[in-house]
């Protein structure tokens, strides 16, 4: 990545032993993972709940995950950032087999949609409902019958939907997404 992105504060607030609104952590948040390798996004795991409604617990954590989980957990919800470098020709080149591999590695191999003639190589499907607010830069939706470019300030709402992004910007996005965890119901 030609440029690098700055690091944000994750601020999590909780209660003291007297029930007094507090800060129980402020500090980048401690898991992010390259995926992919060199080229690749940069997953920041910001939070997630075990549930919903959420339990609301005097000193919250979210350390029950090891690695990366691409969707929420059942019935949960989970904000991450993603910072998306600009697409180069390895992810162009990307077959079905090497599209599974970087989902398995996201803990969601079944996410991959990706197929000969897909509009590309990156496509995926979450039974979730996803709100991605793009927060500097600009990418591309991709979708099975259309594209469009979101830009900073921009909010897509993704329901369920196949699609990728691909950042043809030649600058960095970062994108913040809050995943909902939803059921498919197409009829």
């Amino acid at each position: 990545m030609s440029q690098t992105l700055k690091t944000f504060r994750r601020i999590v607030t909780g209660h003291d032993a007297g029930g007094n609104a507090i800060v129980v952590s402020d500090a980048p948040p401690a898991r992010t993972q390259l995926v992919g390798g060199p080229g690749g996004p940069t997953f920041v795991e910001v939070w997630h709940t075990l549930e919903t409604p959420a339990l609301i617990h005097r000193q919250p954590d979210d350390t029950d995950e090891d690695g990366l989980v691409l969707p929420p957990p059942k019935n949960a919800t989970r904000i991450r950032v993603i910072e998306f470098p600009p697409e180069g020709e390895e992810i162009r080149r990307l077959t079905g087999a090497d599209a599974a591999a970087k989902f398995k590695s996201m803990g969601d191999e079944g996410a991959s949609t990706s197929a000969s003639g897909a509009p590309h190589p990156l496509m995926h499907r979450t039974q979730t409902v996803d709100y991605g607010i793009v927060l500097e830069g600009e990418i591309t939706l991709v979708l099975d019958r259309a594209e469009t470019i979101i830009r900073t300030g921009d909010i897509v709402i993704q329901n369920g939907t196949n699609h990728a992004w691909a950042n043809r910007s030649g600058s960095p996005c970062r994108m913040a997404f809050v995943l909902i965890d939803g059921e498919f119901n197409l009829a």
